[in-house]
């Protein structure tokens, strides 16, 4: 043999290393998506805090801006735009809690859970 020819690899050892490789990469894969979801989790808890307080301010508001209309203070458009923020801020909250399921049913995907049709109860 001529010197600096490479041998014939062994097909077998280059299947071998071609699964390692392919392995690594799923697990890598599955590390970063429990990470993301996790980080996701994190935020969404941090937005739900505060989408929750900024729900109880326009409720609040909505309440005096009835009393005052009852008190003949205040206009019903005033009523009615509180009634709107109120309403915008409450289907915020149900977007949070949606987005919050979501990445929770991802991270459990990720953790290598599942639900399968089969693994459920017979009625």
């Amino acid at each position: 043999m001529q010197a600096g020819a490479k041998l014939p690899r062994n097909p077998a050892l280059a299947a071998y290393d071609g699964n390692v490789a392919s392995y690594r990469q799923t697990v890598l894969n599955a590390y970063q998506q429990v990470e993301d979801n996790l980080v996701a989790l994190h935020i969404l808890n941090t937005e739900s805090t505060q989408q929750h307080s900024a729900t109880a301010s326009a409720e609040e508001s909505l309440q005096l801006s009835q009393n005052r209309y009852n008190g003949g203070v205040d206009t019903y458009l005033q009523v009615v735009i509180w009634q709107t923020t109120a309403l915008t801020n409450e289907r915020n909250d149900i977007d949070i809690m949606r987005r919050r399921l979501e990445a929770n049913v991802l991270l459990i995907k990720a953790l290598g859970g599942g639900w399968d049709i089969g693994s459920l109860p017979r009625l």
